[in-house]
């Protein structure tokens, strides 16, 4: 390894922690090249640098080092339906799509990088109710499966299965069954924490590496309930 593989440094957490503290479009405009040049280049140049690196995982998921629409998510938070009206995001998030996907609640995974909060997650957030139903019924119809992704050892010992989840069992599926707290995810998600210390280290890029490749039996799992290739 050499200083060229650590992409992100004390400064970009200190950039992102002084945009929280003044989230106002005057304030990012006068600190827009830091914005370039802690956030979004080096975020670019790893996202870049992981393309090799995913293809080896499995080939069918896509890094794309674009200012936007591609792997970076874009700084500015939509604000439509939200009463928090803060225009920016104070986190850098990364999600490497499944090549069929078109948003960040298709399969993938995601680097999240935050003063307090890092991790990498694998699986899929927010899915549709046609997709989530598709991977209700991959639980049913092939259960065993599901057990061994899930209970993997590996997977267990960095990841832990997170997201919202209903009260009861969802319609269509019996209230009885064995599997029926897994049946009420409504995500389905796998995240593994990360330090500031390991995402400004030199060995960022293989953690995440090694992190992705622990995720892989709930991967496949989830492909193959929707058909996916893997």
């Amino acid at each position: 390894m050499t200083l060229a593989d650590r992409y992100f440094t004390k400064p970009t957490f200190a950039f992102l922690s002084s945009l929280a503290d003044n989230n106002r479009r005057e304030w990012f405009e006068a600190h827009k090249q830091d914005y370039e040049d802690l956030v979004r280049e080096p975020a670019l140049e790893f996202i870049s640098d992981m393309a090799i690196e995913l293809s080896a995982i499995s080939p069918h998921f896509r890094a794309l080092p674009k200012k936007a629409g591609g792997s970076l998510l874009r700084v500015q938070r939509n604000l439509r339906f939200s009463r928090d009206k803060t225009p920016y995001k104070t986190n850098i998030g990364i999600q490497f799509r499944h090549e069929v996907g078109k948003d960040i609640h298709a399969p993938g995974y995601y680097v999240h990088i935050a003063p307090g909060e890092c991790f990498v997650a694998a699986g899929l957030w927010h899915p549709d109710p046609d997709v989530l139903f598709r991977i209700r019924e991959g639980i049913v119809n092939k259960s065993a499966a599901w057990m061994k992704a899930r209970d993997d050892r590996t997977f267990n010992k960095h990841f832990a299965l997170v997201g919202d989840a209903l009260a009861n069992a969802p319609r269509g599926f019996a209230k009885d069954h064995p599997l029926v707290e897994d049946l009420k995810r409504k995500d389905f998600i796998g995240l593994a924490a990360l330090s500031a210390k390991d995402v400004t280290s030199n060995n960022f890029r293989t953690l995440v590496v090694e992190r992705f490749k622990h995720a892989e039996p709930v991967m496949r799992f989830l492909c193959d309930a929707l058909e996916l290739r893997f």
